[in-house]
């Protein structure tokens, strides 16, 4: 087995890296990473291989004896580069993979942003069956071509293709970032941009976090997957005959109620809460596919992604760093 990731050096490919590389069931697994802008330690089962999935020529050299592909590299808004990277890169990908002799399964690591997520009202949890609805913006609308493009070489060539269709990813101390009301703040909203300056500076000091309401003034349900039950998922989806030719969603059983999660944070931290009106809307991305044919089961609940981000502890040399816009 000779696996080709894209993305390697990224939060879910350094994972899939350690986890496939301690796994004795992958034991006679090789690893080659295609890398861009971030360099990654060669070893006797990782072979590294320069160059960027929007050239054609870097795709086809990385490509020979490649049994499976592991798709993570992905662009964020960035609109002068995401159709060279997300477009363009995932038709090289495909189409050197096909031309190869050993290739076995294309496995794809797509995104919610895809249907929607919270920007578009669902009446219904979201299945694999809910039609493609991108937001304003380049990334979503290359997270509807990427799960496009692999079902529809599916169709024309036979393509053996897996996609796993993830929310947000979280690991180490992400979770409590995306709450935070600082400059450390993780993602989007911008929490501080959303309140007066004094609400903000007393929320920082208190360790106030979000109760995010939803258009209709609930709290607000959003999904998330911590990065070691997306890995699961992957190395589950690689040779598993239910997996040819399949969309799964990949995501906590449950999404993160804001309402519960600031429940949670009152009576397990202290920590107070402030209400935070939305034009967003509660969605629920359905996993029951993926544990229905695939076996596969989260690890993670609101309890878990709590206490993981908030016992999580940086090390001088781990600094937080956020390598895309977004």
């Amino acid at each position: 087995m000779l696996i080709l990731v894209t993305g390697a050096t990224g939060k879910v490919g350094r994972t899939l890296t350690a986890r496939l590389l301690a796994d004795p069931a992958f034991g006679h697994a090789r690893i080659r990473a295609l890398c861009h802008n971030r360099p990654l330690a060669a070893s006797d089962r990782v072979e590294v291989v320069r160059g960027s999935i929007a050239d054609r020529a870097a795709v086809e050299a990385a490509m020979p004896g490649v049994t499976h592909v592991v798709h993570l590299a992905t662009c964020k808004e960035l609109p002068e580069l995401v159709m060279d990277v997300t477009v363009k890169g995932l038709f090289w990908l495909v189409e050197a993979f096909r031309a190869n002799p050993a290739a076995r399964r294309f496995v794809l690591v797509g995104g919610d942003a895809s249907v929607g997520h919270f920007h578009h009202r669902h009446d219904a949890p979201v299945t694999e069956a809910t039609p493609h609805r991108a937001y304003p913006g380049a990334y979503a609308l290359s997270k509807v071509l990427e799960e496009v493009m692999v079902e529809q070489a599916g169709h024309q060539y036979g393509l053996d293709w897996t996609c796993l269709r993830a929310p947000w990813i979280m690991e180490k101390d992400d979770f409590r970032c995306s709450l935070s009301f600082g400059d450390d703040a993780f993602g989007a909203p911008d929490w501080k941009t959303l309140v007066p300056p004094e609400v903000a500076a007393r929320a920082r000091a208190t360790g106030a976090v979000p109760l995010l309401r939803d258009a209709d003034g609930a709290p607000l349900r959003r999904n998330f997957v911590h990065v070691d039950d997306l890995v699961a998922a992957i190395l589950t989806s690689l040779d598993h005959p239910a997996a040819r030719q399949r969309l799964f969603n990949v995501a906590m059983d449950e999404p993160v109620d804001y309402g519960a999660l600031a429940a949670h944070l009152a009576a397990t931290r202290g920590l107070p809460s402030i209400d935070i009106p939305s034009r967003f809307h509660s969605t629920w991305l359905d996993n029951a596919r993926a544990r229905l044919e695939l076996g596969w089961r989260p690890a993670y609940d609101l309890a878990r992604l709590v206490e993981a981000a908030w016992a999580y502890q940086r090390s001088p040399d781990d600094p937080r760093r956020i390598w895309y816009p977004g």
